[in-house]
C-alpha cells in the first residue's frame, strides 16, 4: 500500500486521477470497478449443502458405522443394515438442518448490513451502496457514519473518528488534512487518514478513497484471519479418537476369533467351510462392538444445546462448538464495540434545575413540574415538548 498519509491533498488527488470538485466520471467508476472489484471483504465461500452433508459423513465414528452396514449387508443381516443406515441418516439430517439454517441466517444478516454513502460523482452528490465505491471516489463523512473504505482526509471540520474496531483505542482520533512526513507510523497515528470499519463520532469531513475491499487495512486483517487453519473441537478430537480405537478393536476381535477358531477347528469340516464360518463369526462380533447409536445421541444433544443458545440470541454456526462453549471459563475480548455498543446515550436530563431520568420521561410516568404538555399526547411527544 502507498503511504498516502505522507502526501499532500493535491498529490493524493492527482495520483488517484480524481477531482475534489467533480469526483469521478461514470466511465472511470466502471473501469475501476472492473479492475479492483466491489468494495467488500471477500470471505471464503459459505459452505454449500453438499459440503455440510459431507462433513457429517466424514466423522470417524460415522465411517465405522457405514463400514459396519456394508459388512452386515454381505452377511445378509438386512435388519442390522436398515437400523445402522437409519441412524446414520438421522444423524446427518439433524446436523445438516442445524448448520444449514445457521449458514442461511448469517447470509441474510450480511445482506441486511449494507451501508450507504454519499459520494461526489460527475459534479453530483449521490447516495450509493458502499459496495460500489472505488479508489478516487470523494465521499462526505458526518457524525454517526460508518467509514466505508480507507481514505485520505481532504476536509475536516472538527472531524473525530472512533477507531477502536481497528486499533483498540477507545478515544476518538481528531483528523486533519496536513501531510505527515513519517512513513512507518502506526495506524492510530495517521491522523489524516480514515479506515474502513471505523465510525465518525464527531464533526464532519470529506475523504478521497485510497483503497477498497480486501486492499484496505481491515481487509488485510480479514485475509490473515482466513489463513488460520480450522482446528477440531475437544469433542471432535475425542470422537475421532474413539472411532480409531473402535476400528482397532474390531480388527483385534476379527484376528482373535480367526486364530482361536482355526486352532480349535473341527478337522472333519472342509477348510474352506471353516474359514467362511470363522470369517462371518468374526465380522459379526466386530460389528456388534460398534455403538451404532452414539453419533446420533451426540448430534441430538448438540442440537438441543444449539436451540437453547438460539433462545438466548446466540447463533451456532457449527454444532461441535456448543460443547466447546460449555467449557469456556474465561473470555478475553476487546470491550469497546464488542461487549458494549461504543456509543453514548443520555440517561438524565437537567433542565433549569429540574432533573429527570430519560427512561422515566419516555415512559410518560414522570413529567417535570410546571411542564406545559398535552396529557393526551403520546409519551414521546410529551417528552419532546419539554425540550
Amino acid at each position: 500500500m502507498a503511504n498516502w498519509h505522507t502526501q499532500s491533498v493535491e498529490e493524493t488527488v492527482k495520483q488517484l486521477d480524481s477531482s475534489l470538485e467533480t469526483g469521478l466520471s461514470e466511465s472511470a467508476v466502471q473501469k475501476r470497478l472492473a479492475e479492483v472489484g466491489l468494495n467488500e471483504l471477500v470471505e471464503r465461500g459459505g459452505r454449500k449443502p453438499l459440503e455440510i452433508i459431507a462433513e457429517q459423513l466424514k466423522e470417524p465414528l460415522v465411517i465405522v458405522l457405514i463400514v459396519a452396514a456394508l459388512v452386515s449387508l454381505l452377511l445378509g443381516e438386512y435388519l442390522e443394515v436398515i437400523v445402522i443406515l437409519a441412524i446414520v441418516i438421522l444423524n446427518s439430517i439433524i446436523g445438516f438442518s442445524q448448520e444449514y439454517r445457521a449458514e442461511q441466517a448469517i447470509a441474510a444478516l450480511k445482506k441486511l448490513a449494507v451501508p450507504t454513502v454519499r459520494v461526489r460523482r460527475g459534479d453530483h452528490l449521490l447516495e450509493i451502496s458502499a459496495r460500489e465505491l472505488v479508489p478516487g471516489d470523494v465521499v462526505t463523512l458526518e457524525t454517526g457514519n460508518l467509514v466505508p473504505a480507507d481514505g485520505r482526509v481532504v476536509e475536516s471540520v472538527n472531524l473525530k473518528v472512533q477507531e477502536a474496531a481497528l486499533t483498540g483505542e477507545s478515544e476518538a482520533v481528531e483528523k486533519h488534512t496536513d501531510a505527515i512526513n513519517e512513513e512507518n507510523l502506526p495506524l492510530g497515528d495517521r491522523k489524516n487518514m480514515v479506515y474502513m470499519g471505523t465510525i465518525v463520532s464527531y464533526g464532519r469531513g470529506t475523504a478521497v478513497i485510497t483503497a477498497t475491499g480486501m486492499s484496505t487495512e481491515l481487509g488485510n486483517i480479514a485475509e490473515l484471519l482466513q489463513d488460520v487453519e480450522q482446528e477440531q473441537t475437544p469433542l471432535q478430537k475425542r470422537l475421532a479418537d474413539l472411532g480409531v480405537k473402535l476400528a482397532w478393536v474390531a480388527l483385534a476381535i476379527i484376528a482373535v476369533v480367526l486364530v482361536i477358531g482355526w486352532v480349535t477347528r473341527d478337522p472333519t469340516i472342509p477348510v474352506s467351510e471353516t474359514l467362511k464360518i470363522l470369517f462371518l463369526t468374526a465380522i459379526s462380533m466386530a460389528v456388534a462392538a460398534v455403538p451404532e447409536g452414539l453419533p446420533a445421541v451426540v448430534t441430538i444433544t448438540l442440537a438441543l444445546g444449539s436451540q437453547r443458545m438460539l433462545k438466548r440470541h446466540a447463533l451456532i454456526r457449527k454444532l461441535p462448538a456448543v460443547e466447546t462453549l460449555g467449557s469456556v471459563t474465561v473470555i478475553c475480548s476487546d470491550k469497546t464495540g464488542t461487549l458494549t455498543q461504543n456509543r453514548m446515550t443520555v440517561n438524565v436530563l437537567d433542565v433549569v434545575g429540574h432533573t429527570q431520568e430519560v427512561a422515566t420521561l419516555l415512559s410518560g410516568k414522570g413529567i417535570m413540574p410546571n411542564a406545559d404538555t398535552d396529557p393526551d399526547a403520546p409519551p414521546q411527544e410529551r417528552t419532546l415538548s419539554l425540550l
